[in-house]
């Protein structure tokens, strides 16, 4: 089944503390993994960011909100216990608990308020077509964590989309010195200067050449780029296999601004040469990666309470 929203585990974590006893929080997201009968594929699905698995991450959330709303207490680190509005609210036989529900108690439209005012959470798009308001009422509501790394992905997409464009309409010499940046940037060739020197027999529309695959050159990778338009197919690919058995190298990196066929990803993956095959996509998302031909604009740093340094306190 699919993972359920952060809303919809707000009412089953409430009545898991109906019994008014203190409860550990991690035994209660493993109670609520159980009743919503998540696989282990499920459990270890993890947020965009990768930063944490996602049920968990909104088990997390549905807590945070029971708790702006008055509704459950943390008795201690890592543990909650339910209050009298809690139980009161589960007294009138609510069906469910989302955020509309938590909008009558002035605890949480504070909250909310606050959140607002800061804009700290980012909003997800609208829909690019029209919906019946009560169909995209449906929608499961993403945490803040998984609004933040959506917008990100959408970003990053853009940008890397616009990266390769570039690209493609740059010279060949401009081609060739970007490969070059990128690869010393990745940590190949050395210093700029000895990139430079190794790299630098000019071909078809690329480049064609040996560069240290560390800074002290223990090894090397034979390069090739081609600016493409078309699929790059196996007679490309044996042509440079060809290369390196001429070069006596054994490594090779074949970089192209469009992409490989089945037939030229088989060959590289069969033959005793190890050839890396970079397509357009994987070279913009390289360029991101490593600041080649972009610069940041902004920084965000997501930061949690840190709970060991608070455990100092004596009470």
């Amino acid at each position: 089944m699919p993972i359920p929203d952060y809303q919809t585990l707000m009412l089953p974590l409430l009545r898991l503390a109906a019994d008014g006893n203190e409860h550990r929080f991690r035994d209660a997201v493993e109670e609520m993994a159980a009743k919503f009968a998540l696989s282990d594929e499920e459990r270890a699905t993890m947020l965009p960011s990768g930063t944490a698995p996602m049920f968990d991450n909104r088990a997390g959330w549905a807590k945070t909100y029971l708790k702006q709303a008055g509704l459950i207490d943390a008795t201690r680190r890592g543990y909650f216990r339910i209050t009298p509005r809690g139980t009161e609210l589960l007294g009138t036989g609510v069906a469910q608990i989302d955020t509309s529900t938590l909008e009558k108690y002035q605890e949480f439209r504070a909250f909310r308020s606050r959140r607002s005012e800061g804009n700290s959470t980012p909003q997800p798009d609208l829909p690019m077509t029209s919906q019946p308001q009560n169909e995209s009422s449906k929608r499961p509501e993403a945490t803040p964590e998984e609004l933040f790394s959506q917008a990100y992905q959408r970003l990053r997409s853009n940008l890397e989309a616009e990266v390769l464009e570039q690209v493609k309409a740059v010279t060949p010499a401009f081609f060739e010195r970007l490969v070059i940046d990128l690869l010393v940037a990745m940590g190949y060739g050395g210093s700029r200067q000895d990139a430079g020197k190794a790299v630098g027999r000019s071909g078809d529309g690329g480049i064609d050449g040996i560069i240290k695959e560390d800074k002290l050159g223990l090894d090397v990778i034979y390069v090739q780029a081609k600016r493409w338009e078309g699929i790059v197919g196996r007679p490309e690919i044996q042509k440079f296999a060809g290369a390196l058995q001429g070069q006596r190298a054994n490594k090779g990196v074949f970089i192209t601004t469009s992409g490989f066929s089945r037939e030229a990803h088989e060959y590289a993956g069969i033959i005793p040469s190890k050839i890396i095959l970079v397509g357009g996509e994987q070279l913009a998302a390289l360029m991101v990666d490593h600041n080649v031909g972009v610069s940041p604009v902004s920084r965000f740093e997501i930061k949690r309470v840190d709970s060991d340094y608070f455990e100092g306190d004596s009470v």
